[in-house]
Protein backbone atom coordinates (compact mmCIF):
# COMPACT_ATOMS: atom_id res chain seq x y z
CA UNK A 1 0.00 0.00 0.00
CA UNK A 2 1.29 3.43 -0.95
CA UNK A 3 0.16 6.74 0.57
CA UNK A 4 1.59 10.24 0.28
CA UNK A 5 1.06 13.77 1.52
CA UNK A 6 2.38 17.17 0.59
CA UNK A 7 5.51 18.09 2.50
CA UNK A 8 6.14 21.29 4.39
CA UNK A 9 9.21 21.66 2.15
CA UNK A 10 8.51 23.40 -1.11
CA UNK A 11 7.62 20.98 -3.91
CA UNK A 12 8.40 17.88 -1.83
CA UNK A 13 6.20 14.90 -0.98
CA UNK A 14 6.27 12.58 2.05
CA UNK A 15 5.28 9.02 1.20
CA UNK A 16 5.00 5.62 2.84
CA UNK A 17 5.04 2.23 1.17
CA UNK A 18 4.21 -1.00 2.95
CA UNK A 19 5.01 -3.93 0.71
CA UNK A 20 2.90 -7.01 0.23
CA UNK A 21 4.46 -10.42 0.94
CA UNK A 22 4.15 -11.30 -2.74
CA UNK A 23 4.70 -9.22 -5.83
CA UNK A 24 7.19 -6.53 -6.75
CA UNK A 25 7.76 -2.86 -6.13
CA UNK A 26 8.48 -0.81 -9.23
CA UNK A 27 9.77 2.74 -8.73
CA UNK A 28 9.53 4.74 -11.93
CA UNK A 29 11.76 7.57 -13.19
CA UNK A 30 10.48 10.98 -12.10
CA UNK A 31 13.50 13.32 -12.16
CA UNK A 32 13.60 13.37 -8.35
CA UNK A 33 15.84 12.24 -5.50
CA UNK A 34 14.53 10.82 -2.21
CA UNK A 35 15.66 10.52 1.39
CA UNK A 36 14.43 7.15 2.68
CA UNK A 37 13.86 5.66 6.11
CA UNK A 38 14.30 1.99 5.28
CA UNK A 39 14.62 -0.82 7.82
CA UNK A 40 16.04 1.50 10.47
CA UNK A 41 18.56 3.22 8.21
CA UNK A 42 18.70 6.45 6.22
CA UNK A 43 19.20 5.79 2.52
CA UNK A 44 19.44 8.08 -0.50
CA UNK A 45 17.62 7.18 -3.71
CA UNK A 46 19.29 8.78 -6.70
CA UNK A 47 17.49 9.85 -9.87
CA UNK A 48 16.39 6.89 -11.98
CA UNK A 49 16.72 6.55 -15.73
CA UNK A 50 14.71 3.32 -15.70
CA UNK A 51 12.39 1.47 -13.34
CA UNK A 52 13.95 0.38 -10.07
CA UNK A 53 12.43 -2.97 -9.12
CA UNK A 54 12.35 -4.29 -5.55
CA UNK A 55 12.02 -8.00 -4.92
CA UNK A 56 9.31 -9.17 -2.47
CA UNK A 57 11.84 -9.79 0.32
CA UNK A 58 12.87 -6.11 0.15
CA UNK A 59 9.33 -4.76 0.28
CA UNK A 60 9.32 -3.77 3.93
CA UNK A 61 7.79 -0.55 5.19
CA UNK A 62 9.60 2.44 3.70
CA UNK A 63 9.01 6.10 4.43
CA UNK A 64 10.43 8.60 1.97
CA UNK A 65 10.79 12.29 1.37
CA UNK A 66 10.75 12.94 -2.37
CA UNK A 67 12.29 16.27 -3.26
CA UNK A 68 11.17 18.45 -6.12
CA UNK A 69 13.24 17.85 -9.27
CA UNK A 70 16.63 19.52 -8.94
CA UNK A 71 16.43 20.00 -5.15
CA UNK A 72 18.17 16.82 -3.97
CA UNK A 73 21.75 17.91 -4.75
CA UNK A 74 21.40 20.89 -2.39
CA UNK A 75 20.38 18.51 0.42
CA UNK A 76 22.92 15.76 -0.14
CA UNK A 77 25.83 17.96 -1.17
CA UNK A 78 26.83 16.39 -4.46
CA UNK A 79 25.67 16.47 -8.09
CA UNK A 80 22.74 14.24 -8.96
CA UNK A 81 24.57 12.30 -11.68
CA UNK A 82 26.87 10.77 -9.06
CA UNK A 83 23.85 8.95 -7.58
CA UNK A 84 22.06 8.12 -10.82
CA UNK A 85 20.23 4.75 -10.66
CA UNK A 86 21.63 4.06 -7.17
CA UNK A 87 20.40 3.46 -3.61
CA UNK A 88 23.14 4.54 -1.22
CA UNK A 89 23.30 4.55 2.61
CA UNK A 90 23.46 8.13 3.82
CA UNK A 91 26.54 7.39 5.92
CA UNK A 92 28.48 6.93 2.68
CA UNK A 93 27.81 10.60 1.87
CA UNK A 94 27.79 12.27 5.29
CA UNK A 95 29.94 11.64 8.40
CA UNK A 96 28.97 8.32 9.97
CA UNK A 97 28.61 9.70 13.49
CA UNK A 98 26.27 12.45 12.33
CA UNK A 99 24.14 9.94 10.40
CA UNK A 100 23.90 7.61 13.42
CA UNK A 101 22.58 10.53 15.47
CA UNK A 102 20.02 11.39 12.78
CA UNK A 103 18.88 7.76 12.57
CA UNK A 104 18.29 7.71 16.32
CA UNK A 105 16.18 10.86 16.00
CA UNK A 106 14.09 9.43 13.18
CA UNK A 107 13.64 6.10 15.00
CA UNK A 108 12.37 7.89 18.11
CA UNK A 109 10.07 10.28 16.25
CA UNK A 110 6.30 9.60 16.26
CA UNK A 111 6.27 10.38 12.53
CA UNK A 112 9.28 9.25 10.47
CA UNK A 113 8.11 11.39 7.57
CA UNK A 114 8.09 14.57 9.67
CA UNK A 115 11.51 13.64 11.04
CA UNK A 116 12.86 13.30 7.49
CA UNK A 117 11.53 16.78 6.73
CA UNK A 118 13.49 18.19 9.66
CA UNK A 119 16.67 16.45 8.49
CA UNK A 120 16.31 17.96 5.02
CA UNK A 121 15.23 21.42 6.19
CA UNK A 122 18.50 21.91 8.03
CA UNK A 123 20.42 21.22 4.81
CA UNK A 124 18.46 23.36 2.38
CA UNK A 125 19.66 26.92 1.67
CA UNK A 126 17.51 29.84 2.74
CA UNK A 127 14.73 30.52 0.28
CA UNK A 128 15.71 33.03 -2.36
CA UNK A 129 13.44 35.41 -4.20
CA UNK A 130 15.14 34.37 -7.44
CA UNK A 131 13.51 31.54 -9.36
CA UNK A 132 15.70 28.41 -9.24
CA UNK A 133 17.05 27.31 -12.61
CA UNK A 134 15.87 23.68 -12.22
CA UNK A 135 12.27 24.81 -11.71
CA UNK A 136 12.39 26.93 -14.84
CA UNK A 137 13.89 24.11 -16.89
CA UNK A 138 11.31 21.58 -15.68
CA UNK A 139 8.42 23.91 -16.44
CA UNK A 140 9.65 24.70 -19.94
CA UNK A 141 10.41 21.09 -20.86
CA UNK A 142 7.08 19.92 -19.43
CA UNK A 143 5.34 22.41 -21.71
CA UNK A 144 6.95 20.76 -24.71
CA UNK A 145 9.64 23.34 -25.43
CA UNK A 146 12.69 22.02 -27.28
CA UNK A 147 16.17 21.89 -25.78
CA UNK A 148 17.51 24.74 -27.92
CA UNK A 149 14.55 26.92 -26.99
CA UNK A 150 14.88 26.10 -23.28
CA UNK A 151 18.60 26.87 -23.27
CA UNK A 152 17.94 30.24 -24.91
CA UNK A 153 15.11 31.00 -22.48
CA UNK A 154 17.28 30.44 -19.38
CA UNK A 155 20.31 32.20 -20.83
CA UNK A 156 22.56 29.18 -21.36
CA UNK A 157 24.22 27.43 -24.28
CA UNK A 158 23.05 23.89 -25.05
CA UNK A 159 26.27 22.51 -23.58
CA UNK A 160 25.84 24.56 -20.40
CA UNK A 161 22.23 23.46 -20.08
CA UNK A 162 23.24 19.81 -20.45
CA UNK A 163 25.89 20.16 -17.74
CA UNK A 164 23.53 21.97 -15.37
CA UNK A 165 20.87 19.31 -15.92
CA UNK A 166 23.35 16.53 -15.12
CA UNK A 167 24.15 18.27 -11.83
CA UNK A 168 20.53 18.99 -10.92
CA UNK A 169 18.60 16.00 -12.27
CA UNK A 170 21.19 13.31 -12.95
CA UNK A 171 20.69 13.30 -16.70
CA UNK A 172 20.50 15.66 -19.65
CA UNK A 173 17.47 17.65 -20.83
CA UNK A 174 16.44 15.14 -23.49
CA UNK A 175 16.19 12.30 -20.95
CA UNK A 176 14.43 14.63 -18.52
CA UNK A 177 11.90 15.45 -21.24
CA UNK A 178 11.17 11.73 -21.70
CA UNK A 179 10.77 11.24 -17.94
CA UNK A 180 8.43 14.22 -17.53
CA UNK A 181 6.37 13.03 -20.50
CA UNK A 182 6.10 9.56 -18.94
CA UNK A 183 4.85 11.00 -15.66
CA UNK A 184 2.34 13.19 -17.49
CA UNK A 185 1.05 10.18 -19.41
CA UNK A 186 0.76 8.07 -16.25
CA UNK A 187 -1.32 10.75 -14.53
CA UNK A 188 -3.83 10.57 -17.37
CA UNK A 189 -3.72 6.78 -17.75
CA UNK A 190 -4.37 6.30 -14.03
CA UNK A 191 -7.67 8.11 -14.59
CA UNK A 192 -8.64 5.44 -17.15
CA UNK A 193 -8.16 7.76 -20.14
CA UNK A 194 -7.76 5.59 -23.29
CA UNK A 195 -4.11 5.16 -24.23
CA UNK A 196 -4.57 6.64 -27.69
CA UNK A 197 -5.86 9.84 -26.07
CA UNK A 198 -3.07 9.75 -23.52
CA UNK A 199 -0.49 9.52 -26.30
CA UNK A 200 -1.95 12.46 -28.21
CA UNK A 201 -2.28 14.68 -25.14
CA UNK A 202 1.13 13.83 -23.65
CA UNK A 203 3.24 14.60 -26.70
CA UNK A 204 3.87 11.15 -28.15
CA UNK A 205 3.75 10.69 -31.91
CA UNK A 206 1.15 7.93 -31.52
CA UNK A 207 0.17 5.05 -29.24
CA UNK A 208 2.97 2.85 -30.59
CA UNK A 209 5.49 5.54 -29.61
CA UNK A 210 3.96 5.67 -26.13
CA UNK A 211 4.25 1.89 -25.79
CA UNK A 212 7.92 1.91 -26.82
CA UNK A 213 8.74 4.65 -24.33
CA UNK A 214 6.86 2.90 -21.52
CA UNK A 215 8.82 -0.30 -22.15
CA UNK A 216 12.13 1.56 -22.30
CA UNK A 217 11.59 3.56 -19.10
CA UNK A 218 9.49 1.18 -16.98
CA UNK A 219 10.48 -2.25 -18.29
CA UNK A 220 6.90 -3.33 -19.00
CA UNK A 221 4.18 -2.42 -21.57
CA UNK A 222 1.56 0.17 -20.59
CA UNK A 223 -1.30 -2.20 -19.74
CA UNK A 224 0.97 -4.36 -17.58
CA UNK A 225 2.24 -1.28 -15.76
CA UNK A 226 -1.24 0.06 -15.14
CA UNK A 227 -2.24 -3.34 -13.75
CA UNK A 228 0.70 -3.25 -11.33
CA UNK A 229 -0.33 0.25 -10.24
CA UNK A 230 -3.91 -0.85 -9.72
CA UNK A 231 -5.13 1.30 -12.62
Amino acid sequence: MYVERRSQLRGAVVWTHRGAPHGEGRVLPDGCMDLLWWDGALVVAGPDTRAHVHSPRNLSRITGLRFAPGTGPAVFGLPAYELRDQRVPLDELWPERAVRSLEERVAAAPSPGSALELVARDRLPQRSTARPLPSAVVELLARGRGVVDVARSVGLSERQLHRRCLDAFGYGPKTLTRVLRLQRALTMADRAVPLAEVAAASGYADQAHLSREFRALTGVPPKRLLGLRGG
